[in-house]
């Protein structure tokens, strides 16, 4: 078992803290916005915000030696929603209408796909962002390159992270979630669980539109304490199948619980082939399909 690393715990009535090996790494939980607040942000991003917009939460990481400063929140995640009419590559999803009216009716079938102008899934590939993007001269920012699929230290190391560590810090930290009127649910969570060796952080998007289909998007960052020079590895990931693929593989299939679980989700998705679940997905030409891995070196001088 490896050595406590010497570390302080900071709480706050709304926020925890560890202040762990140069970094500085606080977690913020808070209530619903409020209303106000939610006038703010919808105006801020110009579209209608979920039912449940946690607008204060956030993951913020400091990397003390070299002035990096990484954090997930709610604005930003919703920044990346696709605005306007959706085009090609933005997995537009028409709602699932037709297991709702009566094939002998004579009524007419309301519209396949909800008109708006905005993506109304909320669909995210957001996977945090750097303090110092918005101006990369700035001597803090930080580059990503693709990983060198034959280094070891490039690649997150899965099996490491399911031994039973001692946990110094844990923290789930929602974002948003939204019940898409009634037509499946919408939602963001960002988790992160500091052990005595490294930090590993999983944001996971999740999305169901009832009888049409299941999406995943996943963002897993991994640092060793000991790299020297410092370094990150984060892995990108979407997934996405019908409905009915995913529902094949319930336990037991009078029970339809699973299927709000995100981590039963997210199971399914990417234990089914590749060419089904994240390039022919569920036919809606996502862009968000597939996975990379890139890595960033933090520099070593003091700021």
């Amino acid at each position: 078992m490896s050595a406590i690393p010497q570390h302080k715990l900071l709480e706050s009535p709304n926020s925890r803290s560890i202040d762990v090996n140069a970094w500085l790494i606080t977690a913020s939980t808070s209530s619903i916005s409020n209303a106000s607040e939610c006038d703010a942000l919808q105006a801020s991003l110009g579209i209608p915000i979920p039912e449940m917009t946690f607008g204060n939460n956030h993951l913020t990481l400091e990397h003390r030696p070299s002035g990096f400063k990484y954090s997930f929140t709610t604005p930003k995640a919703l920044e990346a929603v696709k605005k306007g009419v959706l085009g090609e590559g933005d997995g537009g999803v028409k709602v699932g209408y037709a297991d709702k009216t009566d094939p002998n009716s004579s009524v007419p079938m309301p519209p396949a796909v909800a008109t708006k102008s905005y993506d109304w899934t909320y669909t995210t590939t957001y996977s945090g962002h750097q303090e110092s993007e918005q101006d990369p001269s700035n001597s803090e920012h930080v580059s990503w390159k693709a990983a060198d699929p034959e280094n070891p230290s490039n690649a997150i190391p899965m099996a490491e992270l399911s031994r039973p560590d001692p946990i110094l810090f844990y923290a789930e930290i929602p974002l948003f979630e939204d019940e898409l009127h009634d037509n499946g649910s919408s939602s963001l969570l960002v988790r992160i669980r500091v052990m005595p060796t490294c930090f590993f952080i999983l944001s996971r998007f999740t999305l169901r539109v009832d009888n049409v289909l299941f999406r995943t998007y996943d963002t897993r960052i991994y640092h060793l304490f000991a790299s020297s020079p410092p370094l990150l590895v984060r892995e990108k990931g979407g997934w996405e199948a019908p409905y009915e693929r995913v529902q094949r593989h319930l336990p037991k299939r009078e029970d339809m619980t699973p299927l709000t679980d995100p981590t039963f989700i997210a199971k399914i998705l990417t234990e089914l082939p590749k060419h089904i679940s994240q390039r022919e997905g569920a036919k809606t030409g996502w862009r968000g399909l597939g996975s990379r891995v890139e890595v960033a070196n933090l520099p070593l001088n003091s700021t």
